[in-house]
């Protein structure tokens, strides 16, 4: 990479900060940026843009949305309203959706306790979830959250909380990888896992 000039170098790098793209995939997309037509750039730089000032969590649970307002799930009336799925992140509904079984609502906490990182309640939307049980009363909540041990200890410090206010608690069933997240297992499985879902 030394023979590329500074801005030529600075792309390369940046490229590299996106998951899953190594040094010579930066360098390949780099060069392929530069050499199509500079509308493409434009354009990519423009939806990255806009994406960013356009898409927010969405107020009720997290998920991504226009900014403002729900999500399509949150708006969608045919939605089973008794029945809720707590994720780690927003980009963890979309392979439960892909999977068909669920048709609840969700709820995003933004991350999974971690107090050696210094995550605890405070720094997720866990108060938001309690107070969404309160006025939602659903009758069922799913801790669909990843088995590596901040996902179990997150599980573990909400089970008995959701318990406190009258909602039976469950987890997927272990058919997930092991020290896996969501994303990582395919729509079958995940079918399964919901279906065999264990009370907590």
């Amino acid at each position: 990479m030394t023979d590329y000039p500074p801005a030529m170098r600075e792309l390369i790098e940046a490229l590299r900060l996106l998951p899953s793209v190594g040094p010579r995939g930066a360098e390949r997309l780099a060069l392929f940026l530069l050499s199509e037509p500079e509308a493409l750039s434009e354009r990519l730089a423009r939806a990255v843009y806009d994406a960013r000032k356009k898409i927010a969590p969405c107020p009720e649970c997290g998920n991504f949305a226009e900014a403002g307002q729900l999500c399509s799930i949150c708006r969608d009336p045919n939605r089973d309203r008794s029945v809720w799925c707590v994720v780690e992140q927003a980009s963890d509904i979309l392979p439960l959706e892909k999977a068909g079984r669920f048709r609840g609502l969700y709820h995003v906490l933004g991350g999974r306790l971690s107090p050696i990182d210094g995550v605890g309640p405070d720094e997720l939307n866990v108060e938001k979830l309690f107070e969404r049980v309160r006025r939602g009363s659903p009758a069922e909540i799913i801790l669909a959250l990843s088995s590596e041990v901040e996902g179990e200890t997150t599980a573990l410090y909400l089970a008995p909380k959701l318990k406190e206010l009258g909602v039976r608690v469950s987890r997927p069933a272990r058919g997930l990888p092991a020290a896996g997240g969501l994303a990582y297992a395919d729509s079958v499985t995940l079918g399964y896992a919901l279906d065999g879902r264990s009370e907590l």
